[in-house]
């Protein structure tokens, strides 16, 4: 976590967000570098024996060893807490380290989460894992409010919701949510990482921590894992600083500069890939061997008028699709016959590329969780999920018709 005391680019007042994703930072270092610096080192020097005592004391704003304090990655977390809106940052060696941050932070034995039971699989296996240590969680509708109402205990501290989510890409309303939370003196994560803050801004619906994967959008091109947490400067200092400086599931300053760069170009890939997926997703409306499509962008979907107002008109760069069959084994049968068939989209679970990437989350991203829930978050053996990349639409499209057309109708 960047330090406070710690010196500020110098940018005009009010710049818009893609000048942020560009420019912030930290100032640069006496040789006047334009691209940002990576400093590759575990330690830093201190002048004298009282200077270390005091930066190590926390009296003095310093660097002092890369476990819990490097520039580089004080220049990610900076730049990520800017695109949020949020006043601070932690970043961390991946998504769910992340969400162990958040989670070791905040709770304690005895406190209860609500979380959506539409979240990242692991991110499940994770709450329900920390049942052995008293907290305890329940899994609700992600769309349900009245479920989340009903879910309120009075211990409850955390609400984690994941929008959209995945696969099925459900929007959840996060104002409804955050005044739930806040109502109960709960407070509101959101998993913001399918939309990035190019897409969707959570905390200005009210959430009080954005977690991100920064292994997906945020880099943008599959190279490293990585992961944050977006909250206030107290949370961050008070609640996540202590569990990092102990439990060291920090980034990698490396790691941490080539999320820096994929800021940069956050907001075009967003754009570009989201109007790709939309496009691919109306033409599978149209393919009889395809029952039906989840993309955030089609007026069918459930939450189409609240996914255009939360994600600032745009259905993001994710669909699912569901092929048909007679039964669940034909079904996927079919699902794997259409991934089998493509020859441009990359058959691996990890998404936010600029090479589109297919998947069947029943048997990868969820396979860990029971049939049961799988069926309760609508997962079923016939879909297919598809994180569009920058490929031309019309190859995509022929991509996956090679593998539908195998499918009888």
């Amino acid at each position: 976590m960047t330090k406070p005391g710690i010196p500020r680019v110098d940018l005009p007042p009010g710049v818009h967000r893609d000048t942020l994703a560009v420019r912030e930072g930290l100032p640069r270092t006496p040789w006047g570098e334009n691209s940002e610096a990576l400093f590759l080192t575990s330690s830093f020097v201190h002048p004298d024996a009282a200077t270390a005592a005091a930066r190590f004391a926390n009296e003095e704003e310093a660097f002092v060893y890369s476990r819990f304090g490097n520039p580089t990655v004080a220049m990610m977390e900076r730049r990520l807490a800017a695109l949020e809106g949020t006043e601070a940052c932690i970043a961390t060696s991946s998504g769910m380290a992340a969400i162990l941050l958040l989670v070791m932070g905040l709770l304690k034995a005895g406190d209860h989460v609500v979380c959506s039971q539409s979240v990242f699989g692991s991110t499940i296996r994770l709450l329900q894992d920390f049942g052995k240590f008293g907290v305890e969680t329940s899994f609700v509708s992600q769309t349900d409010v009245a479920a989340w109402r009903a879910a309120m205990r009075p211990n409850t501290k955390l609400l984690f919701a994941e929008t959209p989510s995945n696969p099925l890409t459900e929007v959840c309303d996060i104002r409804a949510l955050a005044e739930i939370a806040h109502a109960h003196g709960a407070l509101i994560a959101v998993d913001n990482c399918f939309c990035s803050p190019a897409l969707q801004r959570p905390h200005e619906f009210g959430a009080d921590l954005i977690v991100h994967s920064g292994t997906k959008y945020l880099d943008g091109q599959g190279r490293v894992v990585a992961g944050a947490v977006c909250a206030s400067e107290a949370i961050v200092r008070d609640r996540f600083v202590p569990v990092m400086r102990s439990a060291g599931m920090s980034l990698s300053p490396f790691n941490a500069w080539v999320v820096l760069k994929g800021l940069e170009t956050l907001s075009i890939r967003m754009d570009a890939q989201s109007a790709r997926a939309l496009e691919l997703a109306q033409w599978l409306q149209q393919q009889p061997q395809v029952e039906r499509v989840y993309h955030p962008g089609l007026p069918s979907h459930p939450q189409h008028a609240l996914a255009m107002a939360q994600q600032g008109g745009v259905g993001g760069p994710v669909l699912s699709f569901v092929v048909r069959g007679d039964d669940a084994a034909s079904a996927r049968r079919h699902a794997f016959a259409v991934i089998d068939a493509t020859r441009i989209c990359s058959i691996t679970a990890n998404l936010g590329d600029t090479k589109t990437t297919i998947t069947h989350p029943a048997s990868t991203s969820h396979g860990r969780l029971t049939e049961a829930q799988r069926q309760a978050a609508g997962i079923g053996q016939g879909m297919i999920r598809v994180a569009v990349g920058l490929e031309h639409v019309d190859d995509l499209k022929a991509d996956l018709a090679r593998g539908l057309a195998t499918i009888p109708t």
